[in-house]
């Protein structure tokens, strides 16, 4: 049994940013998406959820238990009556892994320790003493251990897998790979190695060179479901959708009945905004494992995605059928029905999702839209405050503060919003217009400008900012300069030239603006 102390390898239940829906401008549906299969870290090892695993039957489990209690009564046994007793290696192994799952690090050292005393030539117990040793941090008595086992056994895998994970514990990544590919010499899961050398290049942020030794894990062993979503994770940090695509679509027609390669395809395709074909994918998925859960959730999210609401919470409620409810399933239940502008069925979901999870800030967030939309905004506020209490960081609750305090009246309040996501949220530009009209609407005509020039400072090409600074300048009768401005966004974009007048009806009478925009006209 291998043994990785410490060592933060990422949780297969991932999910891109969920970001809210705004009032005015809603962007697509966000993507979200349920990862299948958690990896759940253990002080004995990496424990993998997949249906390639082999479990015991409750029969097996249940005679191995009363064996384990008999071995480890007989050892207290000894230890209350200071005698000595024989234990066999497969016992001494019981015992060790007893103490371990009972949180008692020192009992277990202590076990392996008498186990080497009555079978000294076991390689076992010094890999297992070293990674308990690794385990409590003590790091150089680990280490001294496995040389001394190294001594006895020099080409035993584990002993090299157990030092990978010490010198990754120690962050010695460089070192933590060098000592995995020295195991792949005698491995005969070769798989297993290739993800630990994988996991040490995410460590680097070295997502390529993590790809490459995945693909090596899943050619060795394609029923190996967690290099496929690992192998996900990392197409999906470099942004690399397309291939994506073609590995799963290539690995499919390799084997054709793996319900994590059609997920994880329809995962790609849902980035590439291909949501039919995302649709088919996970439709396949359920084919071949009926009771995926992930897959009905993710389904859902396409088809709200295509606008398809109804199909959506329908397929959202399939979910339930295999896993019980959660708060995201009503949160995003929620987020239909007020795309459908159904406003109580909306508020009873957010509700839903928020006695499921009080700390569900997305929920308390959509609560305060939907009574903003209902005109209860002062009642709306106390909702978004709540988010911004659970979530501090979110550049989108603030924003969305920073509106609804605009239209309370209360612009203090309404500017801190603002200042909060141009800090949060460098590449907005959206904030920039809004921030602008608070000042302009207040008669501040110098931060009005300034404001705007600081967005076309961090973005000059942006349209929407030019033509927003040629119609302030206009207004504040600054002709030569707002022509300036009006010029530059014809430039960039000519069909944008109306946010002018929809901004300052007025200007539409003005002769010189629209022999300007006349001559720009293709």
């Amino acid at each position: 049994m291998i043994l990785n102390v410490n060592l933060e390898f990422w949780n297969l239940e991932r999910s891109s940013t969920k970001n809210k829906l705004l009032p005015v401008n809603k962007i697509p549906f966000a993507d979200f998406q349920k990862w299948h299969n958690l990896l759940i870290l253990q002080i004995e090892g990496y424990k993998r959820k997949g249906n390639y695993m082999l479990e015991e039957s409750n029969e097996e489990n249940f005679e191995h238990g009363e064996e384990a209690n008999e071995v480890l009564e007989r050892y207290e046994r000894m230890l209350k009556l200071n005698e000595q007793y024989f234990f066999d290696v497969a016992e001494f192994e019981e015992l060790i892994d007893t103490y371990i799952d009972k949180k008692n690090i020192t009992k277990a050292i202590q076990v392996a320790q008498l186990g080497l005393s009555q079978h000294p030539f076991t390689v076992l117990f010094l890999i297992r003493q070293a990674q308990l040793y690794a385990a409590s941090n003590q790091v150089q008595k680990a280490l001294d251990t496995l040389t001394k086992a190294e001594m006895l056994e020099p080409s035993n895998t584990e002993l090299f897998v157990t030092r990978g994970s010490i010198f990754s514990q120690l962050n010695e990544f460089d070192k933590a790979i060098e000592t995995y590919k020295q195991a792949l010499e005698t491995a005969e899961e070769k798989d297993e190695l290739y993800m630990h050398i994988a996991f040490e290049y995410e460590n680097k942020s070295d997502f390529e060179s993590a790809i490459k030794f995945l693909k090596k894990a899943v050619h060795e062993n394609p029923e190996n479901e967690y290099a496929l979503y690992e192998l996900a994770f990392c197409f999906d940090i470099t942004e690399n959708t397309a291939e994506s695509v073609k590995f799963y679509t290539e690995f499919i027609d390799r084997v054709p009945y793996s319900p994590a390669a059609w997920f994880n395809l329809g995962i790609a395709y849902n980035k590439a905004s291909m949501f039919e074909k995302a649709i088919e994918a996970y439709d396949y998925a359920i084919v071949v494992q009926e009771n995926f859960s992930s897959a009905y959730f993710n389904k859902a999210n396409s088809l709200a995605n295509l606008g398809r609401f109804d199909e959506a919470i329908a397929t959202y409620k399939e979910t339930f059928k295999f896993e019980e409810p959660d708060a995201t399933s009503f949160y995003y239940m929620g987020e239909c029905y007020e795309k459908m502008e159904d406003w109580d069925k909306a508020l009873n979901y957010y509700n839903k999702s928020i006695k499921m999870d009080p700390e569900y800030a997305d929920a308390w967030l959509g609560i305060g839209i939907i009574l903003e939309y209902q005109n209860r905004i002062s009642e709306g506020i106390h909702y978004v405050k709540k988010a911004l209490e659970l979530n501090s960081e979110n550049a989108d609750y603030w924003y969305i503060y920073g509106e609804i305090q605009q239209k309370l009246g209360f612009f203090e309040e309404a500017e801190i919003g603002y200042c909060k996501v141009i800090e949060l949220e460098s590449d907005n530009e959206e904030v920039y217009l809004d921030y602008s009209n608070l000042m302009y609407i207040q008669e501040y005509k110098e931060e009005s400008i300034s404001m705007l020039a600081d967005g076309i400072k961090h973005f000059p090409d942006s349209p929407e900012l030019k033509y927003r600074m040629a119609a302030l300048k206009f207004i504040y009768g600054d002709t030569q300069d707002g022509m300036y401005y009006l010029e530059s966004g014809l430039s960039l974009d000519f069909e944008k030239h109306i946010d002018i007048f929809e901004y300052h009806p007025a200007l539409n009478k003005n002769a010189s603006i629209i022999e300007v925009i006349e001559q720009y006209r293709k």
